[in-house]
């Protein structure tokens, strides 16, 4: 089943409800228009073709979008923009990152699987996806699924479960790739600055017990 939502509004809470339609609070704007540099220890091109295949150790930056991954594909259209396909393993899966606009918020991502493209500013997440909104180095939100889309520009997510793995299991279908159940899930914090982040935030310094000297401890043989 497939879930759309926006980020800006109770982030990630509408992917479980219903499409939200606001404002979206946009990805660094000026990342679209940056040049991509790319670091890795091998590559081959192909110029006719337009395709470069980077491997070991890839990054991928782009103004504050950075993917990694083990190997990239990394494709001209004939239009000029790019896509670039990232791939990992379960063990080691691709990463993205990139800050949100006019905030101390990033949107940070893995899967098996990275597919992006350049001119839709779009990201698929594909096998084993997790994407998590941070906010400085704590984690806002996060989702889990075997596919996620994030539209960068309009911070859309469409999330979408795995089959029940236990249901395909001996089928030969790929397709169950995903954890636990294969459902969607999701952890949600209250949106920065709001009253229910501001309880939040002080029913949980509450909850932490003071730590106490001990006069004794050194005492001890």
């Amino acid at each position: 089943m497939t879930h759309p939502y926006r980020s800006s509004l109770l982030p990630l809470l509408a992917a479980l409800t219903c499409a939200v339609a606001v404002a979206p609070s946009q990805a660094e704007r000026a990342d679209r228009s940056k040049p991509f540099n790319v670091v890795a220890d091998q590559s081959t091109a192909d110029l006719a073709k337009q395709v470069m295949v980077l491997t070991g150790g890839v990054t991928i930056t782009k103004g504050t979008m950075v993917i990694k991954a083990d190997r990239v594909e990394l494709r001209e259209q004939p239009d000029g923009y790019r896509t670039a396909v990232a791939i990992g393993t379960a063990a080691r899966p691709a990463t993205f990152r990139q800050k949100r606009d006019g905030v101390d918020e990033y949107i940070d991502g893995r899967a098996e699987r990275l597919e992006y493209d350049d001119r839709a500013d779009l990201i698929r997440f594909v096998n084993n996806a997790i994407v998590r909104r941070l906010r400085g180095t704590a984690v806002g939100d996060e989702i889990t699924g075997n596919l996620i889309t994030y539209d960068n520009t309009n911070e859309l997510f469409n999330v979408t479960g795995a089959p029940n793995v236990a249901a395909t299991a001996g089928s030969g279908n790929d397709s169950g790739k995903g954890s636990g159940d294969g459902r969607v899930r999701a952890v949600l914090t209250p949106r920065e600055g709001t009253a229910a982040a501001a309880e939040a935030a002080s029913a949980a310094s509450s909850a932490a017990p003071a730590l106490k000297p001990s006069p004794t401890l050194g005492d001890r043989p």
